[in-house]
């Protein structure tokens, strides 16, 4: 009696069920971490927005207290709040420039929200703050 030598039917089907769980699991972790480069790169762009918005203030954009909004590239949508602060000292405090003229400094809070999403989807956003300061001339 001859015996063939080769793989069973059962150990064929197990071959391909292990390859098929295997498969599974690599397609996964390489679909989340697409999914991860494209929220990053979305995060990234948002975050220049924001910069370049509030490093606009006070030279494009008047350093006046208001709310303004916009788009870029109809999927960022911006919202920047300038708000004027009280001042932190007594009045009686300015500063001197080359001239000698006494100046005061005003305080502004610069607030963005930056957001993004696709239709259907909660958005995402983000927001930066920071301070701005302007020298008014005492009367």
């Amino acid at each position: 009696m001859q015996r063939h030598k080769g793989f069973s039917l059962l150990e064929i089907l197990v071959a391909f069920a292990i390859m098929a769980v295997a498969l599974t699991i690599v397609l996964r972790i390489f679909g989340s971490g697409v999914h991860s480069a494209v929220v990053s790169e979305d995060y990234v762009l948002a975050t220049q927005i924001a910069e370049s918005m509030l490093a606009r203030v006070g030279a494009d954009i008047p350093l006046q207290a208001g709310l303004s909004s916009g788009s870029e590239g109809n999927r960022y949508h911006w919202l920047l709040g300038i708000e004027w602060l009280p001042p932190m000292f007594d009045s009686r405090h300015s500063l001197r420039d080359d001239t000698q003229q006494a100046q005061t400094l005003e305080r502004y809070r610069v607030r963005i929200r930056v957001e993004w999403g696709d239709e259907g989807q909660p958005p995402h956003g983000l927001e930066l703050e920071t301070l701005k300061l302007r020298a008014v001339e005492n009367p």
